[in-house]
């Protein structure tokens, strides 16, 4: 097992071997923060299944090997599920995000004094906001999710910090939370698309160039379709639920690992949006 310190990500697809997770254990949506939430906000969650179904994706990602970081859940932070939000890993940088609303900032917090508790070093985005759910790795290629969580200026001062690196942005439609609920890479052919959440045609034609695209429905997108974890080796984490999304999987060679997720999803993210991936080899 590699040692705590080490952080590589060349891609989204490589086998997954340290991750950082944090139950949902006070979760509850207190204040609409994206479309999906408010479908749901009168019912809210149950934090019991939530809890539940978040140790059962945990146990999963245990028995294929991954060290899973359990980072202790804080009672005034409902959305800290979502640990990819909050910073994301390309090639050997670790970067912290900026988020963009205010209840999620103190996030952050948390993670980097965690980070300095290990000695793991990492560097932060000041420019302007951004969030690890718009940002996709695959080796020197970045895309990176224009929405209303992470702004050009944030690209631009990634593209500083990482000259090496190609830097692709993709505009999506103002009402998907972000990249990752429109695009997701599995392996290094293939990837997830929800189409109509592209809003530039050129970029939509330069990812058709690059990968084999499975196309999702409006009501899969909605179902965070596109929101799953590539394990690796075409290993992946789906919701029982994408049926369609699933079967196609399976005939491309996947092994698709179906994991409920119901209560989670309610609040705007899945399976992709509550891993902080440190190491993939």
């Amino acid at each position: 097992m590699p040692s705590l310190s080490t952080i590589h990500c060349p891609n989204e697809y490589n086998t997954l071997q340290k991750v950082i997770v944090i139950s949902p254990a006070f979760m509850e949506i207190r204040e609409v923060i994206n479309e999906i939430q408010a479908s749901y906000a009168a019912e809210n969650i149950d934090r019991t299944i939530a809890v539940d179904q978040h140790a059962e994706f945990v146990r999963i990602l245990e028995d294929e090997g991954v060290d899973v970081i359990q980072l202790q859940p804080d009672k005034d932070l409902n959305e800290q599920v979502f640990t990819r939000d909050i910073g994301f890993t390309i090639g050997n940088h670790l970067f912290i995000s900026n988020m963009e609303k205010d209840l999620r900032k103190p996030e952050t917090k948390q993670l980097k004094q965690w980070l300095h508790s290990h000695n793991i070093p990492f560097d932060e985005l000041t420019a302007s906001t951004i969030e690890g759910g718009d940002v996709l790795v695959d080796h020197q290629t970045l895309w990176i999710g224009m929405s209303h969580r992470t702004s050009e200026d944030a690209a631009k001062e990634l593209r500083a910090k990482l000259p090496h690196f190609e830097v692709n942005e993709i505009p999506i439609r103002e009402d998907i939370l972000h990249l990752d609920c429109a695009f997701n890479i599995l392996n290094a052919e293939t990837a997830l698309i929800y189409k109509e959440g592209i809003t530039d045609k050129r970029v939509l034609q330069k990812l058709e160039n690059r990968y084999q695209l499975i196309e999702i429905t409006d009501e899969e997108q909605f179902y965070m379709g596109t929101n799953i974890l590539s394990i690796g080796n075409n290993q992946v984490i789906s919701l029982p639920e994408n049926r369609r999304i699933n079967t196609i999987l399976k005939e491309k060679g996947f092994h698709v690992r179906e994991v409920p997720f119901s209560e989670i999803i309610k609040s705007g993210g899945s399976f992709r949006c509550c891993s902080l991936p440190l190491l993939r080899q």
